[in-house]
């Protein structure tokens, strides 16, 4: 009995004869284990079902098989498969009877659906792992946003803390200038009432003693401080000691860091009525007639 040829062995397995002598042909006839690769490999291909022309010096279905065994696709080892099929080539070589035929041909089947089946799992495990090198990428994307976000917050909260700083500070320099200055005008105008008080008896023997002074009018006080006194928006009352050439800005300063903090407000004198503007700001107190004592009342803007 004639032995069995890669073609038949394709044929006899189910295979269309056009897609079998195409994969004898592009396989150089070199067994039935490169051509079902080749079937399984190509089965998806568009043009797999187009008729095959084979070359002239091209022979199909010839009985005469290159001797060097085949390698795996890979290059590595060969599986349990593999060998198997390289059993089968070689039973194919003998004359075969048709309970031998069937046989092999189950066998291929069997092989086939394995081969297959291995394949199938190695393209799930494939695609697993670029899922898992995909979700590892959008990780590291994910906490490579994170860390830029937590560094720009840091470097917010930085400036906010360096400018509540900054402030601090700034109000803190002018309470404590406030505070100078009070209590240089305390300590000038405490000495200065004092000397008044020490220097007034004196003062009172020539007016009984001379009559003639009792018509003349007192000469008017040169005055260098003043007292005044803040009536705020709540009721109640701020008072202190300015110099008489300090501006009017002095007092509403003052009051700013001591009652109305933050709000805009407007200072008036209730008798005569009066309401002191921007340009009166920067006039002294002596000019505004504020010297030696004045009330000024606190309105809203």
């Amino acid at each position: 009995m004639a032995e069995c040829t890669t073609l038949e062995s394709l044929l006899e397995m189910g295979f269309d004869r056009n897609r079998a002598e195409k994969a004898v042909a592009h396989t150089e006839n070199q067994g039935i284990e490169r051509a079902m690769d080749w079937l399984m490999e190509h089965e998806n291909d568009p043009d797999i079902d187009e008729p095959y022309v084979p070359p002239a010096e091209n022979v199909l279905g010839s009985t005469v098989e290159q001797s060097s065994s085949p390698q795996s696709p890979s290059g590595t080892t060969e599986s349990a498969v593999d060998k198997e099929l390289q059993e089968l080539q070689e039973d194919s070589k003998r004359a075969m009877t048709e309970e031998e035929k069937k046989e092999q041909v189950k066998r291929l089947e069997d092989l086939m659906k394995m081969r297959q089946e291995e394949r199938r799992e190695r393209e799930r495990q494939e695609e697993i792992d670029r899922e898992k090198q995909r979700r590892k990428q959008g990780q590291e994307i994910l906490q490579v946003k994170q860390k830029l976000q937590d560094d720009e917050m840091k470097k917010l909260a930085e400036l906010r803390r360096r400018e509540k700083m900054e402030d601090r500070l700034a109000k803190q320099r002018v309470k404590e200038k406030i505070a100078r200055d009070r209590e240089e005008r305390a300590q000038k105008f405490g000495g200065g009432s004092s000397s008044t008080t020490l220097s007034s008896p004196p003062s009172e023997a020539p007016q009984l003693s001379s009559p003639e002074s009792q018509g003349a009018p007192p000469a008017k006080k040169d005055y260098d401080e003043c007292r005044i006194q803040v009536r705020l928006l709540d009721g109640t009352t701020l008072s202190a000691v300015f110099k008489a050439q300090e501006p009017l800005a002095a007092v509403r300063v003052y009051v700013q860091m001591n009652g109305e903090n933050g709000q805009d407000f407007n200072l008036i004198t209730p008798y005569p009525r009066r309401v002191y503007t921007d340009l009166d700001m920067e006039k002294p107190l002596r000019e505004l007639g504020l010297v030696p004592s004045a009330v000024l009342v606190v309105t809203k803007k």
